[in-house]
């Protein structure tokens, strides 16, 4: 037996080190290739399908994302429009109101003037007919006066309607006419 135990050894001083024990090389061959089917049926299936669902949950999201961008950028672009109509139609009103707020106060100020001629028209004429019916007034005092005096002096009654208008009207036509000049009494007397 030490002779058997011997040739192991003999034997095996004279293998090359390198090259393992040819049962382990084969188990480990049959194990690799077992571990290998393993892998490649249910590991790598799995891996390929879960990397297959985030490339597609990354690519759904990425197109969503360029969806949604273009979705808020055509919200904007619709934002804008509607700002640049709304102050397109600010302007527009508020120059029409301008215009009319002109025209407003071209027809206010053409009544005021009107009302104003109105008035003054008016007003001349209620003067006017004021002075004729003082200047009528004033002549019928005059000629009152101017007859009694008349009366006193002549020492006769001119009562007379007629006569009294005759001379009160010849008076008054030769006073306005500058005919007759008034005088002051009690300046010929003093002198």
């Amino acid at each position: 037996m030490a002779s058997e135990e011997a040739e192991p050894m003999g034997a095996g001083e004279h293998a090359i080190p390198i090259l393992p024990y040819m049962p382990e090389l084969i188990f480990g061959l049959i194990m690799f290739g077992i571990f290998y089917w393993f892998v490649a049926t249910k590991v790598v299936p799995n891996l390929e399908k879960a990397y297959a669902e985030r490339t597609a949950a990354i690519e759904g999201g990425m197109q969503a994302a360029e969806q949604a961008q273009a979705e808020a950028a055509a919200a904007k672009k619709q934002y804008e429009d509607q700002l640049a109509d709304a102050r397109a139609e600010a302007a527009r009103i508020r120059e029409h109101a301008k215009e009319q707020g002109a025209q407003i106060v071209a027809e206010m100020r053409g009544q005021a003037q009107a009302e104003a001629a109105r008035i003054s028209e008016t007003a001349g004429k209620q003067i006017e007919a004021e002075r004729q019916q003082a200047m009528v007034q004033l002549r019928g005092e005059v000629g009152q006066i101017s007859t009694d005096l008349a009366s006193k002096i002549v020492g006769e009654s001119l009562h007379d309607e007629a006569r009294q208008r005759g001379i009160v009207d010849r008076f008054l036509a030769d006073l306005e006419a500058g005919s007759i000049q008034p005088e002051k009494l009690g300046t010929g007397e003093g002198r």
